[in-house]
């Protein structure tokens, strides 16, 4: 059984094209290789409303993980945690946890600065420790704002923040293992082939015949242009317990592709 995984990246910055969506492309490689699936990432805007529908809409499909990504600090277009809420129907309230994550983030901050006033716990920092009810606070590694976790209905539920840097580390010291436990056995596998002098319509009979004679392997053909020719690259991945070696399935589905290229008039470079 796959471990499917929902991700929800907030921020209008996203969608006008201001900022790349960086996030996604990290999740989905790591994710990936460590034997999960994503399999759906939606891109939102700041508004609790929206936020707290597409939460709600991504439960509904009973995920096993559902990792939002964006809105968890100071400033006033970082909505997630009312989202969350609002999906959830629980009340807002701070959490001393989180609270205390913050300050000592703060405290530590300000020795780095020699900053050496007493540190006040203004709104803008309580806001970033104001949880729904009964979720649990993520210590961030690396910036001030705290993630959140719950579990809805079976599926858990992450918060993360925005800044690819703070993503990362929280995603590395608190889902990473999460994911490992659920994955258990499971195993990504990857193998490319790059066919030249051939067409990628006369390739498309070759994949569904090379996917029809080795079930679970999953073939994409990426059209791309080298420095002399134009080269189709050909993607093979698979996703099955390690116990039974997809290492030989995987080159046994590329050499048979490899094979079907070079009859009908194609070279062949396998990397």
């Amino acid at each position: 059984m796959s471990v499917n995984i929902e991700v929800i990246c907030i921020g209008n910055e996203l969608l006008i094209g201001k900022i790349q969506n960086t996030n996604a492309h990290w999740l989905s490689q790591h994710i990936t290789k460590l034997g999960a699936k994503i399999t759906r990432i939606s891109v939102i805007q700041d508004l609790i409303p929206e936020i707290a529908q597409t939460v709600n809409e991504a439960i509904k499909r009973k995920p096993h993980l559902v990792i939002t990504t964006g809105g968890l600090g100071p400033t006033f277009d970082d909505k997630t945690f009312q989202g969350i809420a609002l999906a959830l129907n629980r009340r807002l309230q701070v959490d001393q946890k989180a609270l205390e994550m913050v300050k000592q983030k703060c405290v530590e901050y300000a020795k780095k600065s020699h900053y050496l006033s007493e540190i006040e716990l203004t709104p803008p920092r309580v806001k970033m420790a104001t949880f729904p009810d009964k979720t649990n606070p993520i210590s961030n590694p690396i910036g001030t704002a705290p993630g959140l976790c719950v579990e809805v209905a079976g599926t858990v539920l992450f918060a993360l923040p925005g800044v690819p840097m703070e993503m990362e580390a929280i995603f590395t010291e608190s889902i990473l293992p999460v994911i490992k436990q659920k994955v258990g056995a499971s195993i990504f596998c990857e193998q490319s082939i790059f066919a030249y002098d051939i067409m990628e319509s006369c390739l498309a009979p070759i994949i569904d015949s090379t996917m029809a004679d080795n079930r679970g392997i999953y073939i994409k053909s990426h059209p791309m242009r080298t420095v002399d020719k134009p080269c189709i690259e050909l993607h093979l991945t698979i996703l099955i317990n390690k116990n039974k070696n997809p290492v030989e399935k995987l080159l046994k589905a590329a050499k048979m592709l490899a094979c079907l290229i070079e009859e009908n008039g194609g070279t062949v470079f396998l990397e």
